[in-house]
């Protein structure tokens, strides 16, 4: 069934794999330059090979999709049926991810093209994107649509740990005041997104810790609603399975949990061992 509404993202939402598809989300891949190379995020170039490249200290960068890129995944949408589109993206402080979708919006014009910032990433993106293609399928309008994206985004919680805040600095995703935070006796540092960029939160001792905090702080985002989760990680796929079930003993109430491991667009500026915890309470939808 052909869908009026087509819902556009990036590839910066990480999706657990096969889940974009199966909603009918259309993604366009981030850039990734390695030394010389040049790949496409998620597509060419995923996990395995971003843990590769930085364990031999590649120079890892990432840069936004050309308005070129969303134009050709915008028209394909309509020559397949769709009438209007909402592209939800990655946070414009993050990215000048969103600028591009805006400027490809721009040749279709805003009534055909709706552009929204989500002021996350990962899965806080993710879940204002699941929403979207929900109430598109369900028939709503390009407004229904945007706005469900919009109001699920504005509620989730994202909450992450890293081994060092060495990768944040090298990316220009935190600022070098904050580089201490990661500076003492080994100090874990927990982050979170708050008005649509990366700040720290707190530093804890150890790992361990760490994920006992990322389990704190999802609770208390959670509150007594029900909620969905998910769990984000960097070649930390047993650490990312004990954050699980530490949380689903803590969360009665949780409804789903997705896992998925990051790409270069995030993994690259949080490094190795990083643990991630996005949180939507009450329903996807409203």
């Amino acid at each position: 069934m052909t869908v009026s509404v087509a819902v556009v993202t990036d590839s910066t939402a990480y999706f657990p794999r096969g889940l974009a598809e199966r909603s009918g989300i259309r993604q366009v891949p981030l850039h990734v330059l390695v030394d010389d190379r040049h790949w496409l995020d998620g597509v060419q170039f995923g996990s395995a090979e971003l843990v590769s490249a930085l364990a031999r200290r590649a120079s890892v960068t990432t840069s936004r999709p050309a308005p070129e890129e969303f134009e050709a995944v915008y028209a394909d949408a309509i020559r397949a049926g769709a009438d209007t589109i909402v592209s939800v993206h990655l946070s414009r402080a993050l990215s000048g991810t969103w600028e591009s979708a805006r400027l490809a919006a721009e040749q279709f014009g805003a009534e055909r093209v709706r552009v929204v910032d989500s002021r996350s990433t990962g899965m806080g993106l993710g879940f204002a994107v699941l929403a979207a293609a929900a109430v598109a399928a369900e028939g709503g309008d390009v407004n229904a649509v945007a706005e469900a994206a919009a109001r699920v985004a504005a509620r989730t919680r994202a909450f992450f740990s890293v081994d060092s805040l060495e990768y944040l600095r090298r990316g220009g995703r935190i600022g070098q005041t904050a580089a201490w935070l990661g500076s003492a006796l080994a100090a874990k540092p927990l982050l979170h997104v708050e008005s649509g960029r990366v700040v720290p939160l707190e530093k804890v001792r150890t790992g361990s810790r760490a994920r006992a905090r990322l389990v704190d702080l999802a609770v208390e985002a959670a509150g007594s609603m029900p909620c969905q989760l998910a769990v984000h990680h960097l070649a930390a796929a047993e650490r990312a399975a004990d954050l699980v079930t530490q949380l689903r003993s803590r969360l009665s109430m949780l409804s789903e949990c997705f896992v998925s491991e990051v790409g270069a667009a995030i993994g690259a500026h949080a490094g190795p061992g990083m643990l991630g915890v996005v949180v939507l309470p009450g329903p996807r939808a409203e």
